[in-house]
């Protein structure tokens, strides 16, 4: 179960990392060799399942090794591996694109090799795409959130390799946020979209490999024809060392930004507790901050208001405090910081909702009431419950958030009971 130390890093941690080798002592050393991810355990079998194939890689930045070694090297300089292409997600396979823009196809400087871009004119493969391999292997790291569309672009690259008979092989990875919290809405159907491959809740509680296992085993998760995803060829390589206790201090291992505004540990948690919220009504999250997703302001509402009505909300396992902030452009300002006091009873998402509700008596009409379609849409594809935006859009600062929560708890409860045959750990 989590310690204080535990929430003292989730709550302020801004852990250092590094492109390829980062600079460990012996302690950190000791503690990142409790677990070996998916590409350890493949780098121990010295790539004996893929000898003889050709092989493509889909990763990007954070695609490590427990001792911080780019997953693209060490398949590189394998003397076993014949690595032929290499495929890119959402911000590229340098993580240095910022989130929706469009990223290129290209060469890879460090090896040469090509790199497909799946964020730009294509993000399912097209046949072309993999006819110079016989193995896809996917080595991305996830946040836990159903709206983070490195899940997405496995789906996509899954559907395509099962549909070109290409085997996939993916590399197993620590869900940052644990294996046993599950909060937030699930996805109905009709808002699967890229941000909401598969109907789960906002925290998901798997990790990539067990997600990728319940689509290859569940009727309708992958968009092919069913007799395709029953012949479909899907390898995981489990972790060692890793339970579903476990959030991603306890693993001693560095933290590598998976995106531009998921630099650290903090940023993680982050994400799904103010992402939800600040899509419509006037929240701002602290992107452009040194706090992306942990610091709120609403303009023309004073700091001292805001943490006033945060805290009259009784959210548990937060705590509000004023701070102050120097944006991007040097602009300096106060907002205010949401602290993780404990995260055993912390409910992630619950913080958004009722950011929403207080956007509505903020701001003394209903924003959510008239805006553009195209907003509406993506809001819903986000969020995933027509029901809520119902009731959103109707009552505004009325609606009672405390009982959609405790209506989306149960409903967590019963898919967490499904997910059960697919997991890859205790």
């Amino acid at each position: 179960m989590p310690t204080p130390s535990f929430r003292n890093l989730f709550s302020s941690l801004s852990c250092a990392f590094a492109l390829t080798i980062p600079m460990l002592n012996s302690g950190q050393l000791e503690a990142a060799s409790k677990i070996m991810l998916g590409i350890d355990v493949l780098e121990s079998t010295n790539y004996s399942i893929l000898k003889g194939k050709r092989i493509g890689l889909l990763t990007h930045k954070a695609g490590v090794n427990r001792y911080g070694m780019s997953s693209i090297d060490l398949l590189n300089r394998s003397s076993v591996v014949n690595l032929k292409a290499l495929y890119g997600p959402e911000h590229g396979i340098d993580g240095v694109s910022v989130a929706d823009e469009k990223v290129k196809s290209g060469r890879h400087k460090r090896t040469g090799l090509p790199v497909f871009s799946l964020y730009g004119d294509y993000r399912k493969p097209v046949p072309s795409m993999l006819q110079g391999i016989d193995v896809m292997v996917i080595d991305l790291q996830d946040v836990g959130v159903r709206s983070y569309t490195y899940v997405a672009c496995m789906k996509l690259t899954m559907e395509a390799c099962f549909e070109n008979n290409k085997q996939v092989i993916i590399l197993d990875r620590p869900n940052p946020l644990g294996g046993i919290k599950v909060d937030g809405p699930p996805l109905e159907e009709i808002w699967e979209s890229y941000v909401g491959p598969f109907p789960t809740p906002y925290l998901h509680g798997l990790t990539i490999g067990e997600i990728a296992r319940m689509a290859k085993g569940t009727k309708g998760w992958l968009d092919v024809e069913d007799s395709i995803r029953q012949r479909g060829q899907l390898t995981v390589i489990s972790m060692r060392g890793w339970n579903r206790n476990m959030l991603w201090p306890d693993t001693g291992l560095q933290w590598v930004a998976t995106s531009p505004n998921i630099p650290d540990l903090s940023a993680v948690l982050g994400y799904p507790m103010t992402g939800l919220g600040a899509q419509i009504g006037g929240f701002r999250h602290g992107i452009g901050t040194e706090y992306p997703f942990r610091l709120l302001t609403f303009a023309g509402v004073s700091p001292k208001r805001l943490r006033e009505r945060l805290s009259q909300m009784n959210i548990p396992g937060l705590r509000f405090e004023e701070k102050s902030f120097i944006q991007s452009n040097g602009k300096r300002g106060i907002g205010v910081y949401t602290t993780v006091t404990d995260y055993n009873s912390l409910r992630p998402t619950e913080l958004s909702f009722y950011m929403m509700k207080l956007s509505a008596e903020f701001r003394g009409s209903n924003p959510f009431s008239n805006v553009a379609f195209t907003q509406e849409r993506l809001f819903n594809k986000h969020v995933g419950s027509s029901a809520w935006w119902k009731a959103l859009s109707s009552q505004g600062a009325r609606v009672n958030v405390a009982a959609w929560v405790r209506e989306w708890e149960k409903q967590a409860k019963a898919y967490r009971e499904t997910t059960k045959r697919y997991f890859l750990y205790k």
